[in-house]
This record gives C-alpha cells, structure tokens and sequence, in this order.
C-alpha cells in the first residue's frame, strides 16, 4: 500500500532529520499531494486512537467521532499556526510545507505514541511532549533554517498551542456546573 509506504519514508526522513543528513527531504513529499497523504494518514489514525479511547464503553456515534476528530485536528492548526507566526516574525529559508508536512508526521507519531501511553502509563504523557518539542526543535532548524533560539521559540509557540487549545477550548464550551441557590 503507497500510503503506509509514505509513513515509512518518512519515518526514514525524520531519522535524517534528527542526524541532520543533506538529503532528509527527499523522504517526504514536499507538495500538495504529499500532504494530502499526510492529512489522510493523521486523520486515519486519530479515528484509531478514538476507538482506541472508547473500546471500553463502546464507539461513539457519528457526531461524537467527528467532535474528537476535529478535536485531534487542532494539533495540526497548532503546528499550522506556529508555523505561520514564526515564518512572520523570523523570515528563514524553508518553505511552508518544508516545515508543514514533516510537522504532520511528527504529530502522528505523537498520535500514535500518545494514544499508546495514555492507555497504559498516562504520567509518561510529559515526556512524550518532551520528545515533540524536540522533534519540532529539529524541524525548525533543518527544515527552516533557523538559528538556536528561533528554532526552540518555534518548538515552544507550538507546544503550548498544542496543549493549550483544547484546554481553552474546553473551558469556554465544556459542562458549566449550574450556581447554588
């Protein structure tokens, strides 16, 4: 299948990446298809993850998988919105989908892994956030071509993105528990 072969390269371009090889982008598809698939891949696996979370009580209905599928997606609109303030503030010489499309794929490696360590050690989430940092870190400094610090203020802007939309976003639309008399 194409598609998970996509999943495989790059995993090997986010392996060249970290080793800061010359040639990590030939591992991903820097182009509109490319990230069609990895919008696919991202979508496939958080409706995974979901009925994962749910296999307990049962799949949710249509309405509840769209609702944590939109919810899944923030972390992309995160990555997105990261991406797009950085590349305001500190112009760098990497493309937008040169930052975007290996962003999606660390952000379903973090789905994955997420999704695993949360049904069977939720504490060691932190680390896992610890290890998307990271990996932002990298993606910033190859993929942009930015300095040091730009590179750790980008891996910061976005994780806090990412932690803090949907604790935001739960706050203004979650249960309200009614006033006492």
């Amino acid at each position: 299948m194409k598609i998970f072969a996509a999943l495989r390269q790059a995993g090997l371009g986010w392996i060249a990446l970290i080793r800061n090889d010359v040639d990590w982008a030939r591992h991903f598809a820097l182009s509109l298809p490319g990230l069609v698939t990895a919008l696919a891949l991202f979508a496939f696996f958080a409706l995974l993850s979901v009925a994962l979370a749910s296999a307990e009580l049962g799949l949710p209905p249509l309405s509840g998988l769209l609702i944590a599928l939109l919810v899944q997606s923030l972390s992309i609109l995160a990555l997105a919105i990261g991406i797009l303030v950085t590349r305001r503030m500190v112009p760098g010489q990497g493309a937008f989908l040169a930052l975007f499309v290996p962003g999606v794929y660390a952000l379903i490696a973090y789905l994955i892994a997420g999704t695993i360590l949360s049904l069977i050690a939720g504490p060691v989430l932190i680390l896992l956030w610890a290890g998307l940092a990271f990996l932002l870190f990298c993606l910033a400094r190859r993929a942009g071509g930015y300095s040091i610090g730009v590179s750790a203020a980008f891996a910061a802007l976005t994780m806090v993105l990412l932690v803090g939309m949907p604790v935001t976003l739960y706050m203004l639309f979650g249960p309200v528990a009614a006033p006492t008399p």
